[in-house]
């Protein structure tokens, strides 16, 4: 008869052993997305939601375009307070604070990473290049509620 796993110490080490094992297989920048996703950036923050994208109207490929042109991608979030504006390029993120207000923006990098921008007095602010990973964008007007998007996959 063989010794149940709780009472076989080896047979127990082994079990430890491939867990570990296995646990060291996962990438570290998995598990630092992974903590990344559920941090909760700023309490006071109100949480934007996103009203538009315009990739959801793109369930069809152009006629009229040839297979190098890569549109724009649109997207607005919104709260009772504030609306934010986002034009996707290649290049870089665009983005408009309405109403206008001046103020600091970032992006919170699926990674940990954050980028900073300047809001100006139009409201307006650019992050180059555009993320190339998931990322959440915080705006941080000078008057007014902070709001936050939810995770946004480019």
């Amino acid at each position: 008869m063989a010794t149940p796993w709780w009472k076989d110490d080896e047979g127990l080490l082994a079990a430890l052993r491939r867990a570990d094992e296995a646990a060291r297989e996962v990438p570290p920048e998995f598990v630092a997305a992974g903590k990344a996703i559920f941090t909760w950036y700023d309490i006071d923050a109100e949480l934007a939601s996103m009203t538009y994208d315009s990739a959801a109207e793109r369930a069809q490929p152009s006629p009229t375009r040839g297979p190098e042109h890569v549109p724009l991608r649109a997207l607005v979030f919104a709260t009772g307070e504030v609306t934010i504006e986002l034009e996707v390029g290649q290049e870089a993120l665009l983005g408009q604070l309405v109403p206008a207000r001046p103020g600091t923006a970032y992006t919170h990098l699926v990674t940990g990473g954050v980028v900073e921008s300047v809001i100006d007095e139009s409201g307006c602010f650019v992050f180059r290049p555009a993320p190339s990973q998931a990322f959440r964008l915080q705006c941080r007007p000078a008057s007014g509620t902070n709001v936050v998007t939810d995770w946004i996959a480019l």
